[in-house]
């Protein structure tokens, strides 16, 4: 499936379908492909929604999590959206966290899958053998519980990006961001119902974060996904679509 990439007053952004808004927040290494069979479920009965996050576009000085924050809110705004269920992967999740504490009642639901915000094994942290390609491979194969989801395309995707110094500093300089900016005290605010989709074999955000969300979030469920690591979106689409199916209708207005 082919997306049209729309751009409107500086935002880029995915726009699919019609009736209530599904927006869905990119990880610190994803791409808006991650979602694509999110977004070819959904559109059928949903606007879903994927603002490109500038996590390679902001001034050194104020790349951080609660920039993007920022920027998502600059992004509801301008597009006047209202009832929204946000959907975060990984440090989009965490983006989506610090969203909706920020702005309480503009998203009516929340979902997270691999979301960091409590603690992760983040990619970064050290990039000396950034220029070896097999290094890089076995960082992406990581994600994964399955290496062969790790397809050369993406190898080849992250291998380019971390080897472009203007993004691999903007890719630190997030992930020290996200591992300060700790929500464990500020969670318990989230009040709106909030699914957690995690992979059973998780390795970046492991299992017992996503039973932190769970203790801490006051109207959450969790859904564990088997043989599926840090993307279940990617590795197991079906699966994770069919709980993320079950929940909308539990809260649909």
């Amino acid at each position: 499936m082919d997306f049209v990439l729309k751009n409107d007053h500086g935002f880029s952004y995915i726009d699919e379908g019609e009736g209530e808004v599904l927006l869905l927040l990119h990880g610190l290494m994803g791409a808006l492909s991650n979602w694509e069979q999110v977004i070819e479920k959904f559109s059928k009965q949903y606007r879903v929604i994927i603002p490109m996050l500038p996590i390679y576009d902001l001034p050194l000085l104020t790349t951080g999590v609660k920039s993007l924050s920022k920027y998502v809110h600059k992004f509801i705004t301008h597009k006047k959206l209202t009832d929204v269920t946000i959907l975060g992967n990984s440090l989009g999740g965490h983006v989506a966290l610090i969203y909706c504490l920020a702005h309480p009642g503009v998203a009516k639901a929340l979902v997270l899958t691999g979301s960091s915000g409590l603690y992760e094994n983040a990619f970064g942290g050290s990039f000396p053998r950034r220029e070896s390609y097999e290094f890089v491979k076995e960082k992406v194969e990581y994600t994964f519980y399955d290496p062969a989801t790790a397809t050369k395309e993406l190898v080849d995707e992250v291998f380019a990006t971390v080897n472009d110094r203007h993004r691999v500093i903007r890719i630190l300089a997030m992930a020290k961001s996200a591992i300060r900016h700790n929500m464990s005290k500020e969670v318990h605010k989230i009040t709106i119902p909030v699914l957690l989709a995690w992979g059973k074999n998780d390795k970046i955000t492991p299992p017992e974060v996503a039973e932190e969300f769970h203790k801490l979030l006051p109207d959450s469920e969790l859904h564990w996904i088997d043989q599926c690591g840090h993307a279940p979106m990617m590795e197991r689409p079906e699966e994770f679509n069919e709980i993320l199916a079950g929940f909308l209708k539990k809260i649909k207005s």
